[in-house]
């Protein structure tokens, strides 16, 4: 696919994507310099593994994220899996984000390693956007040391579509560098839509590509040409609409730059499956912890919280429960999903447990009042769970406040609850993100 060779104003080409290269493994990289040469992956090493990011030198195996561990051992023996590392991660998107804001105001993270950023504001300095997509991207190199592909043009659809063919490619064995920065002319936004799968389009996930497929939409153009009506049917009216739309070339979202992150979660698949109601209650009481820590040091609340179960025969379940009141306490969101929990289990036994939350408010525009209605006796099983957490919320505020700046001020084990008290001592040192990858493997 050959790019125009005319480069475009920003008003030509307005939203630029910018999307970090094997993010999680270039950062393992760059902390260990001795395995810059050698096939790296991030990811859970057990046999309940998955790889998370792997560097080109594992992609010329066959070795991609979302692979089984030991799948990809398999393809590349001499493969090196480490496991993440959430909050080194955190602090090269927060500097990534740092040098993004320096260029633009107005730009979009989505997760750690990708940024939309909006252009338009920018013509009285430099009325490029080429330019602007090779400076953004040699500064990111020079001063962070990571590489990326960057995509320019009229709507967000195709900017992220052009991130990812400037990136480099596997090919036979071997990888091809890529361009670095992709513009989509007018000429190659028409080749892409008559060329691609749909599999290429944002919001095209494994299950729905293949509900597209079995309706014979394999390319994107066999989609343009659908009636919306007939695919809501099959797909819903929301996400049909967008679709089709999409493989018309239409994308009307707007860069959001106060965007905030949708969710907050924590997931961990166990080397060993979980059986029983206390045993998984007292896991899903660290990933309660978890969330409540994350939702405390960004000042929020959430109202919605949905619990995730995954079986060992690998069906996964969820629920949710919608809240008339924000909570950010560990008890006040293990009671909500415990009970949430406990619906799904029914005595099988689990591999996979996540708990996630959303819909937030600012934690000060969060008044919650105690609830006087609850007959029965705090604490026993017959207490209503959304009564139980409002109480817990309610009468634990001052408590939360006082560890949380002990913690700061001394560290995470200087202080803790009760239900935080093992036989080990304090468990909180349990991070986001940790075993979101499966199990590491047990030490021979």
């Amino acid at each position: 696919m050959s790019n125009s060779p005319s480069r475009p104003t920003v008003d030509q080409a307005p939203i630029l994507h910018i999307d970090l290269d094997a993010f999680f493994a270039s950062v393992e990289i760059l902390d260990n310099p001795s395995l810059a040469t050698q096939p790296v992956a991030v990811g859970g090493s057990g046999d309940r593994g998955v790889v998370a990011s792997a560097n080109y030198e594992a992609r010329r195996f066959g070795v991609r994220s979302g692979m089984s561990s030991a799948m990809a051992r398999r393809r590349c023996p001499s493969l090196v899996m480490l496991p993440g590392r959430f909050d080194r991660y955190e602090e090269y998107s927060s500097r990534f984000h740092d040098i993004v804001r320096d260029v633009t105001p107005v730009f979009e993270p989505l997760g750690l390693d990708e940024v939309f950023c909006e252009l338009r504001g920018l013509r009285r300095l430099r009325d490029d956007s080429v330019g602007i997509g090779e400076d953004l991207r040699d500064r990111l190199f020079r001063e962070l040391g990571l590489r990326s592909g960057v995509g320019v043009a009229r709507n967000k659809l195709f900017a992220k579509l052009a991130s990812k063919a400037a990136k480099p490619r596997t090919d036979s064995g071997r990888v091809e560098e890529g361009r670095g920065v992709v513009w989509v002319s007018p000429e190659m936004e028409k080749q892409w839509l008559d060329e691609l799968g749909v599999r290429a389009l944002w919001g095209v996930g494994p299950a729905t590509a293949a509900k597209l497929e079995s309706l014979g939409l394999v390319k994107v153009k066999d989609l343009a040409r659908v009636d919306e009506a007939s695919l809501a049917r099959h797909l819903g009216p929301s996400l049909a609409g967008t679709l089709i739309g999409f493989a018309r070339g239409h994308d009307p979202r707007e860069v959001e730059s106060e965007r905030r992150a949708k969710s907050i979660g924590h997931e961990e698949t166990f080397a060993r499956s979980l059986l029983g109601a206390d045993e998984i209650s007292a896991e899903l009481r660290g990933h309660a912890g978890v969330v409540a820590r994350a939702l405390r040091a960004q000042g929020i609340v959430a109202k919605r919280l949905s619990v995730i179960v995954r079986y060992d025969d690998l069906t996964q379940v969820s629920r949710s429960q919608t809240l008339p009141f924000g909570i950010d306490d560990d008890q006040a969101i293990h009671a909500v999903a415990d009970a949430l929990v406990a619906s799904l289990v029914g005595g099988r036994s689990i591999r996979l447990l996540g708990l996630h939350v959303s819909v937030f408010v600012e934690r000060d525009e969060n008044p919650v009042q105690l609830a006087f209605d609850m007959s029965a006796t705090p604490g026993t099983p017959e207490e209503d769970p959304v009564a139980l957490s409002r109480r817990r919320q309610t009468n634990f505020d001052a408590l939360r406040d006082a560890i949380d700046e002990v913690r700061t001020r001394f560290g995470a084990e200087a202080v803790g609850t009760a239900g935080e008290l093992g036989s080990d001592g304090l468990t909180v040192e349990r991070q986001r993100g940790s075993h979101a990858f499966g199990p590491e493997a047990a030490e021979s």
